[in-house]
């Protein structure tokens, strides 16, 4: 074989090894690009079920390793004749009249840095100061639960204009300890939050009922709440798996209501 024919074969073997690395290449970027595609829509998918930093962390530590115990600050709320509402309207309606009270819950509660825990039926788990440490937790889920109280308002200006009953909600706050992490099944886990502070503040939502007011609080919240906030005693009352009566308190007017009365009198 002459010299030219040789480096005419080695020139066309060169050749061939650098179309078959391109190829490869772009077969690799092809998958690495897909991968990635998946793993964002995996990390979309679990934002539905716990928030964007706590799914880093998932796909790095494992599920086991982000339990924390916190400190934080629990709301729950409920709405008032709820049975009485399904009662009367066809399930397209109900389920119109939810979905407004579920947005307009979670749109006050995301603006003073709560998160939607979970739905329960008609009512929902919300917890303040588990993500990140927050000392104004307190503030903000009582800010957030003002927020709730003048979203319904005009929420309920809209329902009238449709011909539809005006909802109320119940709410109840209270502050202390929790597991946080991803809790459930080996099929089913979410994040969330559990512990004796959420029954306590299950159970404070269920005495606005017997108070007939809107939103109470515990000692606890009160003995970190802005001293700005108007709030006004009720009687203890007894609840149930609690051994003592639990004093709460009524939100009257929040921090701003409150600073506007005060220049009116001056």
């Amino acid at each position: 074989m002459s010299l030219p024919t040789v480096l005419a074969v080695a020139l066309a073997v060169a050749a061939g090894f650098i179309v078959w690395q391109r190829i490869r290449l772009l077969r690799l970027r092809l998958h690495i690009d897909a991968t990635a595609l998946e793993l964002e829509r995996l990390q979309r998918s679990c934002a539905l079920l716990a928030p964007t930093g706590v799914v880093e962390r998932l796909f790095v530590d494992g599920p086991d390793a982000i339990a924390e115990h916190k400190v934080f600050t629990a709301m729950f709320t409920d709405l008032v004749g709820y049975t009485a509402l399904a009662e009367r309207l066809d399930p397209a309606a109900l389920a119109g009249v939810l979905n407004g009270y579920f947005e307009l819950v979670s749109d006050s509660v995301v603006e003073y840095r709560g998160r939607v825990a979970t739905f329960l039926g008609d009512g929902i788990l919300i917890f303040f100061g588990v993500l990140e440490p927050n000392p104004w937790q307190c503030n903000d889920a009582v800010d957030a639960a003002l927020a709730i109280r003048a979203a319904l308002v005009r929420y309920n200006a809209e329902l009238e204009l449709k011909g539809l009953q005006r909802i109320a909600v119940g709410i109840g706050i209270h502050r202390g300890p929790g597991l946080a992490g991803l809790i459930g099944s080996r099929e089913r886990r979410e994040y969330t939050v559990v512990g004796p502070t959420l029954n306590l503040a299950a159970r404070v939502q269920s005495l606005t009922r017997e108070h007939r007011q809107d939103i109470l609080l515990t000692e606890a919240v009160r003995a970190e709440l802005d001293p700005q906030f108007k709030l006004s005693a009720m009687p203890a009352a007894a609840v149930k798996g609690i051994t003592e009566p639990v004093v709460t308190y009524a939100v009257l007017e929040g921090r701003h209501e409150a600073l506007k009365d005060v220049a009116m009198k001056s």
